[in-house]
């Protein structure tokens, strides 16, 4: 089952994420068209994991964060590139044998199925660094934008999460250990996008910080949706789709005083799904 499908939302925000794939999965396919010399294809490994099937709504949150702000789509596209390359490195090293040894990822053989472990492991890294050497387009934004994306995407919170799947499953046994976990791993990158698109558009510094709350709820609304969907944590269900609607609001709250009817409408379509 795709959790939100896209095609469940309304019609506007439909066109808005139909258009952010497009612009964005045309940056990717350039920026990681592999070269003629291409050792272990490497290049082609990490150009497949990033422009696979997807919904892409990291990089529309940071497109429509910059529109909210006032900026532009083509200011902020260096932003939405960099954390779905970054959202690509976790996914490659969460299928990894040593973590969640997936041989399928949206439908089609995974990154170390298809070339191999060992460049798996490289195209993650690859794309890591690509993701951050992207953010330096941003100009004399790119500092903030580095120390956003580090910190989110770092021990503290990204990283941190994946360790408390990997050691602690099964022992979450209540919502508020779920949703640590689930701010950690889920809610991390998309506070980073809604931040990065108000980085781009050069916003000031409490409104970056209102969307990354924005984003960290929206989050966590879009991983309960998500073992919902997967029939995981079932005994926890109820209590959870509540806090959906309840992250939701929290979402809408931090929009207050931006005319962000993408992401007002993104966060809406959410809390209807629970």
């Amino acid at each position: 089952m795709t959790t939100l499908d896209p095609a469940s939302a309304p019609a506007r925000l439909v066109g808005f994420l139909d258009e952010a794939r497009r612009i964005v999965d045309a940056d990717l396919a350039h920026r990681l068209a592999p070269p003629k010399d291409d050792p272990g294809r490497l290049a082609e490994a990490m150009c497949y994991a990033a422009t696979g099937p997807g919904k892409r709504l990291r990089p529309a949150i940071v497109l429509a964060a910059a529109e909210a702000c006032g900026g532009s789509r083509d200011q902020a596209l260096p932003a939405a590139s960099a954390i779905e390359m970054l959202h690509a490195y976790t996914l490659v090293h969460d299928d990894l044998p040593a973590m969640d040894d997936d041989a399928l990822r949206r439908g089609r053989p995974t990154v170390h199925v298809v070339f191999g472990e060992a460049i798996a492991i490289l195209a993650g890294d690859g794309l890591l660094t690509q993701a951050f050497a992207t953010l330096a387009e941003l100009g004399p934004r790119a500092a903030d934008a580095v120390r956003i994306l580090s910190q989110r995407a770092g021990v503290q919170e990204l990283l941190a999460g994946q360790a408390i799947d990997l050691t602690a499953r099964g022992a979450a046994n209540d919502l508020a250990a779920i949703e640590r976990m689930h701010a950690a791993k889920t809610g991390a990158l998309f506070a980073a996008a809604a931040e990065l698109g108000a980085i781009a558009a050069g916003a000031p510094r409490e409104t970056c910080a209102a969307l990354g709350r924005y984003g960290m709820a929206i989050g966590i609304a879009f991983q309960h949706a998500d073992d919902r969907d997967d029939a995981e944590l079932v005994e926890h269900a109820a209590a959870a789709t509540a806090r959906m609607k309840e992250l939701c609001n929290q979402a809408r709250h931090e929009l207050r005083g931006l005319t962000a009817h993408v992401l007002d409408e993104l966060a809406s379509w959410i809390a209807s799904r629970a």
